[in-house]
């Protein structure tokens, strides 16, 4: 989470959990869990996640502290305590591997105004915003671990509005940043193909109208963006990554006086790095997400129910 921000989780999460055998289907999909899966979150509703950082006034509880590798994963349930009544109220996540963050449990914290000023509701047209972009790749030279993420994301979307089948990518920053991860779950070519096509603020949305549109979530709300009227598939994607995308940026054809036009880079400077391998989505992000979509359980689509566990 992006300081200052907060997301709120409206399914299941968290312990206590139980075995997919022991709940059964019915049960796992009053959960939000409609494939098979290690595990079934019991936890509560509602929970909110913050950044590390802005949390205040918390105590780690040692006993509830196990991790995988140096930092603490949460398997435990709640590790972190008020430091004025002593009742454990979070969990803080920082193991390797993991999102650091610290998820507030709802029935044990309540909200209070901050009495600072709110800031600008974020709109469709801040996707248009350069600051809004979210780059593919890190300083570092590898791939962004948002950008994985993201992916994972929308290709459990994409199986379910294909059913599985072939998908032709529409040619550009899609196809070139994209294509490898598509492949991994489906296939390029063959009959009964679906064409997708990026859609969206800025952009609109292309006609003949494809089969399936990747657009942006709302930055706020999370919803999906679509045509006025248009009840067709849509695969949402990460409002900064799809940013990208869709405005990648341009620079300037014409002849420039004085300083280099924003986006030019000059020649005797190195090139941006970039990764030796193709994107790669997040498995678990894709899994998680697979599962707790309630087409997954159509027939066609039995054969990706196997990459849920």
């Amino acid at each position: 989470m992006a300081p200052t921000t907060y997301a709120v989780d409206p399914l299941p999460a968290g312990p206590p959990w139980r075995s997919w055998e022991e709940v059964g289907e019915e049960a796992a999909a009053l959960q939000g869990v409609y494939a098979p899966v290690h595990s079934v979150p019991f936890g509560a509703r509602n929970r909110i996640v913050v950044a590390p950082g802005d949390s205040r006034s918390m105590t780690l509880i040692p006993d509830k502290c196990a991790g995988y590798c140096r930092g603490v994963d949460g398997r435990n349930g709640p590790n972190l305590a008020c430091e004025g009544c002593g009742q454990a109220v979070a969990t803080r996540v920082d193991d390797c591997g993991q999102w650091q963050a610290v998820w507030l449990e709802p029935d044990a914290v309540g909200r209070r105004p901050s009495a600072l000023p709110a800031g600008p509701t974020p709109g469709w047209d801040d996707l248009e915003r350069a600051e809004h972009r979210v780059a593919p790749v890190e300083p570092d030279g590898s791939w962004s671990r948002r950008w994985e993420a993201a992916a994972g994301v929308a290709l459990a979307h994409l199986v379910v509005a294909t059913e599985g089948r072939p998908v032709t990518l529409p040619s550009g920053p899609v196809a070139e940043l994209l294509g490898h991860a598509v492949g991994r779950y489906l296939p390029a070519a063959g009959p009964g193909a679906r064409s997708l096509a990026l859609a969206g603020p800025g952009i609109g949305a292309p006609r003949p109208r494809p089969d399936v549109l990747l657009v942006p979530r709302h930055p706020l709300t999370g919803a999906s963006w679509r045509p006025p009227g248009d009840e067709g598939a849509v695969v949402p994607m990460d409002s900064g990554v799809w940013a990208y995308l869709a405005h990648p940026g341009e620079t300037s054809p014409m002849p420039a006086t004085g300083v280099l036009p924003e986006g030019v880079l000059r020649d005797d400077y190195a090139l941006p790095p970039r990764p030796w391998y193709p994107l790669t989505p997040h498995h678990r992000a894709f899994a998680h997400t697979l599962a707790r979509l309630p087409a997954v359980r159509l027939p066609g689509l039995r054969g990706f129910r196997d990459a849920c566990r």
